[in-house]
């Protein structure tokens, strides 16, 4: 069938199942929408970034074995297995640790550019690998390969988790222009489908475009804005009803078809668009309605007939939270000991920029609503409590948060040390002494406290934190609400391993000094 034939309304498609058509409000538009796709659409990117995935892994773990081969190999025997050894070992463990990569899927798409995911999968395909090759070279008696194992394990493994964490910046650098996207089909409500598309637009890691969208409610036509769903400055096309989403996802060739929450009364819907989608190329995603809870509280338990998902409630007592602690402490006495000269030098060029202390205290609500002394570089002028009230009226800010972007009681010197976030630093010995943590959600004033509804509350479930989400995804740029949802979504959902990514997150987010006034 042509190209021009797939334009003509109620033609139905070489290959779709009996009754499906296409829908007629959207066969004029299509041929110019088709054309644009076409542009657009990079389908192959996949394979050639896998490809790029796979030489930069091969040429870590041949210069991670090249380095660790300077450790002699020396197996029990003469000299010809002890040349043997120096060739056929190191040989071994690159084509074994290069195929076990590859085995354990660590390139797949699905996987890369997001997440936890791809790292795990890479340590514990290393994990297998030289495991199975350490019980072999156990019982061929090459005891010496030992010292061998050891270098090579850690010049690799941190050599592959160092190059992925680069490709992973550099897809999120192409993917945020975007290139290095996957099209899709958003499936639902107009209010699921709008939420998703908005999460999407949020998040370019998730590494979707939605092309089209495909809604349970179509709108007679009769003006421009039935055909399309608007989220913010984006305006996406509805490309089909329910009955025919796997009809647009084959005549569109799109990558996914993102099914968001349930689209209508029918529980064999989801069911029956995977058969349609079968001797497609889209893949079915379902975008699960656990607004905000993380991937490690969600647990699959298949059961025949009855797939059942199991989330943990959280936890805010126990094992996890002293190990927190102890990390905390850990970290904040080691950073107040080797950052001591950078505190005195901060402190000597506050005191030289204007009159006053160097630090400043206030009082802030910490867990379970308990007040603590929080301390900070001074960055403003004396007497900036007083003043507050006259700037209330010029406020920029939403909620109970007050911000105004050119607040003019904050210093010279205040201006550099708010952009570095070099003022803040006065609370590792908050750390150090318990009243908060490295990571967590914001620390309020009272004031604000007083004004919070109450699943806001919530926040005060944990310690406050030097950094957070808000730190890492916006700082004062983030208004009221969204501050909220992402320190909420801690609360419920951290862990130590997220805490580690917030401060390297962190890290990048101060030197490159955005957000921040």
């Amino acid at each position: 069938m042509t190209s021009d034939a797939l334009n003509q309304p109620g033609t139905p498609l070489t290959g779709a199942l009996p009754g499906f058509t296409a829908p007629s409000f959207i066969s004029a538009p299509r041929r110019a929408v088709t054309s644009a796709w076409r542009k657009t659409l990079d389908s192959d990117w996949p394979r050639r970034y896998r490809l790029r995935l796979l030489a930069s892994d091969s040429a870590v773990v041949i210069a991670s074995v090249a380095s660790a081969a300077l450790v002699p190999l020396t197996p029990a025997g003469g000299n010809t297995a002890s040349t043997l050894a120096e060739w056929a070992i190191p040989l071994l463990v690159a084509v074994s640790w290069v195929i076990a990569l590859s085995a354990h899927r660590t390139r797949d798409v699905r996987i890369i550019g997001s997440g936890l995911a791809e790292y795990k999968r890479i340590v514990g395909s290393s994990a297998l690998t030289f495991g199975l090759l350490a019980i072999a070279f156990q019982a061929l008696d090459i005891h010496r390969a030992r010292g061998f194992f050891v270098a090579v394990l850690l010049l690799g493994l941190s050599g592959l988790l160092v190059e992925r964490r680069i490709w992973r910046s550099w897809l999120a650098r192409r993917r945020a222009a975007g290139e290095y996207l996957s099209s899709a089909i958003v499936v639902g409500s107009p209010r699921d489908v709008e939420y998703v598309i908005e999460q999407i637009q949020r998040n370019p890691d998730a590494g979707y475009r939605v092309d089209g969208a495909a809604v349970d409610t179509i709108t007679p036509p009769g003006s421009s804005a039935a055909h399309n769903i608007e989220v913010h400055s984006q305006r996406v096309l509805i490309v089909a009803g329910l009955d025919d989403v796997a009809l647009a996802a084959r005549t569109m060739d799109v990558d996914a078809v993102v099914v968001a929450g349930q689209p209508n009364s029918d529980e064999r819907f989801i069911k029956e668009l995977a058969w349609q989608l079968e001797g497609t190329r889209a893949e079915l995603v379902l975008a699960s309605r656990l607004a905000d809870v993380a991937g490690p509280r969600i647990h699959f338990r298949p059961v025949e007939g009855l797939p059942l998902v199991h989330v943990e409630l959280p936890q805010y007592e126990g094992g996890k939270h002293y190990a927190k602690r102890i990390f905390d402490a850990t970290v904040a006495a080691i950073a107040i000991t080797l950052l001591l000269p950078l505190f005195l030098a901060i402190a000597i060029v506050i005191r030289r920029d204007s009159a006053g202390p160097v630090l400043f205290s206030q009082q802030r609500v910490g867990r379970n609503g308990e007040s603590f002394r929080m301390f900070k570089y001074r960055s403003m002028v004396v007497d900036a409590e007083q003043k507050l009230d006259e700037l209330r009226g010029a406020n920029e800010g939403s909620g109970a948060l007050f911000k105004l972007r050119n607040d003019p009681r904050v210093t010279r010197v205040g201006r550099v040390l708010r952009k570095f976030s070099l003022d803040e630093l006065p609370q590792l010995w908050n750390v150090l002494v318990g009243d908060m943590s490295l990571v967590g959600p914001r620390p309020p004033l009272q004031s604000e406290v007083e004004e919070y509804e109450r699943h806001v509350r919530r926040r005060l479930f944990i310690k406050p934190g030097l950094t957070g989400m808000w730190q890492v995804n916006g700082r004062s740029d983030l208004d009221w609400e969204e501050s909220v949802r992402l320190d909420l979504y801690y609360v419920e959902n951290w862990s130590l391993t997220g805490d580690l990514l917030i401060l390297w997150r962190t890290a990048r987010v101060v030197l490159n000094g955005s957000g921040a006034y």
